[in-house]
């Protein structure tokens, strides 16, 4: 394995296509202003190490990078990779890990708009994140106590796993397909409108008009604080500890709670509304 340790470098394409190697104690940065230090880049572990400078990581196959810094300047950090850990490391840089196949992420504080997007088999845990969009149009997604501040987040997403994390985010889950919450908190407005098969199992919603125009939404053993105008034109099963502010027009199931301030049922549907004693 080449090493490759205590450089610092602004060149354009500095380490092109290395492979089999370990980069340690590194700074990407300088006046030259050079980009894509390590594009096409393959089997290498960058550790310990400062990215300044923009888009290092192009095409790279089989990496893994820890306990590392990604400055706000280093945009687009991850485009087209393949096989990748991303561990105790500060990501900073709009546009980070996008189109990637295979990315785990653990023990890391993101802070990047349009973070994660059009990704395959992405797996976070132990992560805090700030992002707007975040994995957009993304797949087979696996979350473990990510606290995650957003909008628009989890858009076009399908086959979607979310555990024992706090999302605070307005319009998460639009046009969804195959997601599953567990023990978590959700806080937004307008949450999942235009879902498809979403389950929500043990966990805090919040907000208003949630679970809109969405078809087999399931909620088991949840509580709903500020939700009003829930589940219009949704197909719902819904099981919901305490009080819904109000429910209006669901399309068709359930939904059993132990108060509802107020049933609006302008068309007469066929959905079933129980009080629990």
């Amino acid at each position: 394995m080449k090493i490759i340790r205590d450089i610092v470098t602004d060149e354009e394409r500095a380490f092109y296509g290395i492979s089999g190697a370990l980069i340690e104690n590194c700074r990407f940065e300088g006046k030259a202003d050079g980009e894509s230090a390590l594009k096409e880049s393959s089997d290498i572990k960058v550790v310990n190490s400062d990215f300044v400078l923009r888009y290092p990581f192009w095409h790279t196959k089989n990496g893994v990078i820890e306990n590392c810094r990604l400055y706000d300047t280093c945009r687009a950090a991850l485009w087209y990779d393949d096989n990748i850990k991303i561990l105790n490391s500060n990501l900073g840089g709009i546009k980070a890990v996008r189109e990637c196949n295979d990315v785990y992420i653990e023990c890391c504080n993101i802070v990047s708009p349009e973070f994660g997007w059009f990704n395959k088999n992405i797996v976070m845990k132990d992560c805090t994140v700030e992002s707007e969009y975040f994995l957009l149009h993304s797949s087979n997604i696996k979350l473990y106590n990510v606290k995650l501040k957003g909008k628009y987040s989890f858009q076009y997403c399908k086959n979607v796993e979310i555990y024992n994390s706090v999302l605070d985010t307005k319009d998460a889950f639009w046009e969804t397909e195959n997601v599953t919450v567990y023990d978590s908190v959700v806080n937004g407005e307008y949450l999942a409108w235009y879902a498809d098969n979403l389950k929500l199992v043990n966990c805090n919603i919040a907000g208003t008009q949630p679970l809109c125009y969405s078809n087999n939404v399931v909620l088991r053993n949840c509580t709903m604080t500020g939700c009003d105008l829930a589940f219009e034109k949704t197909s719902v099963f819904a099981d919901v500890r305490g009080k819904i502010d109000s429910v209006k027009n669901p399309l068709k199931g359930a939904v059993t709670a132990n108060q509802i301030g107020e049933i609006i049922d302008e068309y007469n549907t066929p959905c079933k509304i129980i009080i629990k004693q």
